[in-house]
């Protein structure tokens, strides 16, 4: 998957059903015919479609749909229009055929920045100075940019440098965690409400939408949301306007959104985890942030400033060349936090002259259960419960030769919990001897 891409101007049409299954056309400031006649943008051979069926007239990243008063109907989920407006990944069908609308995507290959540094972020290495180049253009936009990378990586930074190097930089930059709201408080939190709309309401609220108003909002951990939520988030992009729970109106927000994922969301499109049409409108601008384990060029780089913050005042610090080849061979699943945990804890726990790593440095020294403390405590916890959850799945249905009623049986636990475990982590335990 390439490390930054961006959505073009207008889309892409894909039949995707039909006898013309395959065939696309792209639209962008030019409105597209659908039907059988040899004028159409979109020539379709399928017999059930009128000779002018359907038109197509962009309108900003979405497009208005009208039946041309064709003999079978347009539908959208089965409901017939005559007008509608859709965007990506919405699927309409026409006579018997189904054509789904997508964005086009291009990669972004920029040249890397001849600084080192962009804001907070450090790094040396061609990735990260391709990154900061990228950075310097995405922020001059109001576009909504999608980062993804693994834990530790720095995801919060960027989206705070994105903000930070913007014209939107005096204004608020408000952080989301959509992980750490319990379910049924989320949307009171992100989008507000009004007094007495639910048990507890005692008071009028503002949402994380609403303090962002003329600034940014940090959707982190987006990945985490669940299905049934992303259809208001959904609703709040297209429409740049919030409605609070228990209220009937909208308010306008004048709102950047940058949102961050260590999962992959294309993937949990695809296992039908994440609503496609929000990850497209999240992923206009798609930055992948590389681990530092790809970047080892970086830590020399990454060490020397930690040591400089982390350095008791009145004291110099300096670091072997063993040590420092010591740090670079380190896989770093934690990433940059994780070594800047190990520095911080060295620079204090030191006693002479020289970084001592050896009661900092926990590369063999990992608790019986794979204990991060490393990590803040909810990563540690998630981790943890993720290997515990795969590990006994695993295990209980290679025991029950896949037996589903009779391994939820046995773990007490309803089955559709249990299908939902096994597709979560895409475990089939009869793969696990291969």
């Amino acid at each position: 998957m390439p490390a930054f891409s961006r959505q073009r101007a207008g889309g892409v049409f894909i039949v995707i059903k039909g006898p013309d299954r395959g065939e696309t056309v792209s639209i962008s400031d030019q409105p597209v015919y659908f039907g059988s006649a040899p004028a159409c943008e979109m020539v379709l051979t399928d017999k059930t479609v009128s000779r002018r069926h359907l038109l197509a007239v962009p309108s900003g990243p979405n497009v208005i749909l009208k039946d041309q008063g064709s003999t079978n109907g347009s539908y959208v989920q089965g409901s017939r229009f005559k007008e509608i407006t859709i965007g990506y990944g919405a699927e309409f069908k026409v006579g018997r055929t189904v054509i789904k609308y997508l964005p086009e995507e291009e990669v972004v290959e920029p040249q890397p920045s001849e600084e080192s540094s962009f804001g907070q972020l450090i790094g040396s290495s061609t990735k990260m100075r391709q990154l900061f180049n990228l950075l310097q253009d995405v922020a001059q936009t109001d576009a909504t940019v999608l980062i993804e990378g693994e834990t530790g990586t720095g995801k919060e930074l960027i989206a705070e440098e994105i903000h930070n190097h913007s014209s939107r930089r005096d204004g608020p930059f408000v952080v989301f965690d959509c992980g750490s709201v319990p379910r049924e408080l989320i949307e009171s939190a992100l989008f507000g409400h009004v007094k007495g709309s639910f048990t507890g309401a005692v008071t009028d609220r503002r949402g994380a939408f609403a303090e962002a108003d003329g600034g940014t909002i940090f959707l982190d951990e987006i990945g985490e949301m669940l299905l049934d939520l992303q259809p208001s988030l959904l609703r709040v992009l297209d429409k740049r306007a919030v409605r609070r729970v228990g209220s009937n109106t909208y308010e306008k927000v004048d709102v950047r959104v940058v949102a961050a994922t260590n999962r992959d969301l294309r993937a949990e499109v695809a296992a039908k985890r994440f609503r496609e049409d929000l990850y497209y409108r999240l992923a206009v601008i798609r930055v992948s942030v590389p681990p530092l384990r790809e970047r080892g060029g970086d830590i020399p780089v990454l060490v020397e400033h930690f040591m400089r913050q982390f350095t008791p005042e009145g004291r110099q610090l300096s670091i072997s060349p063993e040590d420092m080849a010591r740090l670079q061979r380190h896989s770093w699943p934690g990433n940059v936090r994780e070594l800047r945990n190990v520095i911080e804890r060295a620079c204090l726990l030191s006693q002479g002259g020289m970084l001592n790593l050896d009661d900092a440095f926990t590369e063999e020294i990992a608790p019986a259960l794979g204990i991060r403390t490393d990590l803040p405590f909810k990563e540690a916890k998630g981790q943890l419960v993720e290997h515990f959850e795969r590990e006994y799945i695993v295990d209980l249905m290679r025991r029950h030769k896949m037996n589903l009623s009779a391994a939820a049986r046995e773990a007490q636990i309803d089955r559709k919990h249990l299908r939902e475990l096994i597709r979560k982590y895409d475990l089939d335990p009869r793969k696990q001897d291969d």
